[in-house]
């Protein structure tokens, strides 16, 4: 038994002690000369390709900074809402009601953004540094009605943005399609099984 702990704490001791590290050749100015050279033409050559990087969408990249949906801005929503998540975990540990879906929430959001710059779609409802925005439909190609007193007039649906007209409204809906029939169905009484 002795023997196993002395042979334990020699192979401790031997873990502990760093590798001894090989000496290199020193380097004749020739070789110093080609080195500078090599590393000054790599470092010419990476401000050459220098560009968007490659993980990020071309049509993300070629948006300005000053536009909402840019590259710069939301990359400063990706670190504003990891902060907030990092603050909710936190309560999450604490054990604070209502936390867990907070934290599912941001995560869900961090990772729709990264997907947006892989690859150009949103495909989150909201937008935003804090989600604050909601996103409206925009009707890229007309459909009209097929039958109905409305033949042959386009179709709309509330809140999403039109060539012709805009944005549609619940206003603009009711006056279009005039004012929704309300049909109040008699309340059925439930007899009891015996």
């Amino acid at each position: 038994m002795a023997g196993k702990t002395k042979k334990s704490i020699r192979m401790k001791q031997l873990a502990e002690q760093p590798k001894p590290r090989k000496k290199r050749k020193p380097m004749t100015a020739e070789q110093k000369a080609a080195a500078v050279e090599r590393l000054a033409k790599a470092r010419a050559n990476k401000k050459k390709t220098s560009g968007p990087p490659k993980n990020v969408h071309p049509n993300v990249a070629a948006l300005p900074d000053e536009n909402l949906m840019s590259l710069q801005s939301v990359r400063g929503w990706i670190k504003h809402n990891k902060e907030l998540l990092s603050e909710e975990r936190k309560s999450l540990r604490a054990g604070v009601k209502g936390a867990e879906s907070k934290v599912a929430n941001i995560e869900g959001y961090i990772r729709n953004i990264e997907h947006y710059i892989r690859t150009g779609d949103w495909v989150d409802w909201f937008y935003g540094k804090e989600q604050t925005n909601r996103i409206r439909y925009k009707c890229i190609a007309m459909a009209y009605h097929f039958e109905g007193p409305h033949k042959g007039e386009p179709k709309r649906d509330v809140n999403v943005v039109y060539p012709d007209v805009g944005l549609w409204t619940q206003e603009m809906h009711e006056e279009y399609y005039g004012a929704p029939e309300v049909s109040i169905k008699p309340k059925s009484k439930k007899r009891k099984k015996a």
